[in-house]
């Protein structure tokens, strides 16, 4: 691929100097002048790629869904400056997107596993604990070194939510997952499936409204990460509306849940657990909305400005291996007007989106 070299004279964050930055023919960041590089700023602020860690390119609210929608979902995050994008399971596939330089790039967790009747229906691959391990393999090589496990849903007899494998399966499956090379994530919004994650040594917890204050030393102690998806939170109470005539218990538990769920994770946050912001798109909510999840986790969550931009971009980039704006690195980065560290709101408005090299919004 040959890009036009491009010049930018910016304030680099996360560091916070005023500096030139090149893009030569090949999509790559330097340090020193490149010869018949065009000007696209010579002043404003320069994020690394923002990332959301948490979205499902290729699903909607009933399940799979077509090439142009994938692709209109993934344009949709790419021109709010998400670059990066962890997909936390999704039941299409999405490999051709890796072939597209104006899109962005995507690491992906496979399909969701689910025990069988006990997630959404057409999302995840069903299977029975028996079965658990040889889901994980598949997975594995599904994905980009990720593995996604429901880890709690609701469940019939009890009527409430409850873990879906029984602990020795989890084991073997994190265990089999590490093994393959493969980190391991899972949907938990309660309390009970996460003792028998944490203690398997999982590497990420999707959600963790349920996490109560010794499972979050813990992860602090082993530096297992959470991806809160704090809009995700706000549905909360029209999803206990949902299933109020049925699972009565249910409902109360997700009001419950709700009702202290900043609370909880500000808690997480104060204890050093790595959060990282992810939206949770492609279910019931719209891709583009990164900007939106840092606001939340500064405003509700109590996240420095700092600390939630750094979730959704060089922290974020940082641990899924994903280099940020250094010499020699993919110039994938985000120009805005103003300082989003005085106003986060200015991630709603980017100047420009520069990915690969190539101005793409």
């Amino acid at each position: 691929m040959t890009v036009q070299p491009l010049h930018v004279r910016a304030v680099v964050l996360p560091d916070g100097d005023e500096r030139d930055l090149w893009v030569d023919e090949r999509g790559l960041v330097r340090d020193e002048a490149v010869t018949g590089a065009s000007t696209i700023a010579d002043r404003g602020f320069l994020v690394p790629g923002l990332v959301d860690a948490h979205c499902h390119v290729g699903l909607d609210a009933d399940g799979a869904v077509p090439p142009e929608t994938q692709e209109e979902q993934a344009r949709t995050d790419r021109d709010a400056g998400a670059l990066l994008l962890r997909d936390a399971g999704s039941a299409a596939d999405t490999r051709w997107i890796d072939d597209r330089e104006d899109l962005p790039r995507i690491v992906r967790a496979g399909r969701h596993i689910g025990r069988t009747k006990r997630y959404l229906r057409n999302y995840a691959a069903e299977v029975e604990p028996v079965d658990l391990v040889a889901e994980v393999e598949r997975q594995v090589a599904r994905g980009d070194g990720w593995v996604k496990l429901v880890g709690d849903w609701i469940e019939r007899e009890s009527g409430d939510l409850a873990p879906c494998w029984p602990a020795d399966a989890t084991a073997a499956a994190i265990a089999r997952a590490h093994e393959l090379g493969a980190r391991v994530t899972a949907h938990v919004f309660g309390e009970d499936a996460l003792p028998d994650l944490l203690g398997a040594g999982i590497d990420c917890i999707e959600h963790g409204t349920g996490l109560s204050d010794d499972l979050i030393a813990l992860m602090a102690e082993r530096g297992t990460a959470l991806v809160p998806t704090r809009l995700q939170l706000e549905n909360f109470p029209s999803y206990a509306a949902g299933g109020q005539a049925k699972f009565p218990r249910y409902a109360a538990h997700m009001r419950a849940l709700h009702a202290r769920g900043d609370t909880t994770l500000r808690a997480a946050y104060e204890a050093g657990v790595p959060i990282y912001a992810g939206t949770d798109a492609g279910g019931v909510l719209p891709h583009g909305l990164v900007g939106r999840e840092v606001a939340a986790l500064h405003d509700a969550v109590g996240l420095s400005p700092y600390d939630a931009l750094g979730a959704a971009s060089w922290r974020a980039r940082a641990w899924l291996g994903v280099p940020g704006v250094v010499d020699g690195a993919p110039a994938d980065f985000v120009l805005y007007d103003d300082d989003p560290l005085a106003d986060l709101g200015v991630l709603a408005h980017p100047a420009r989106v520069v990915l690969r090299g190539r101005v793409v919004a």
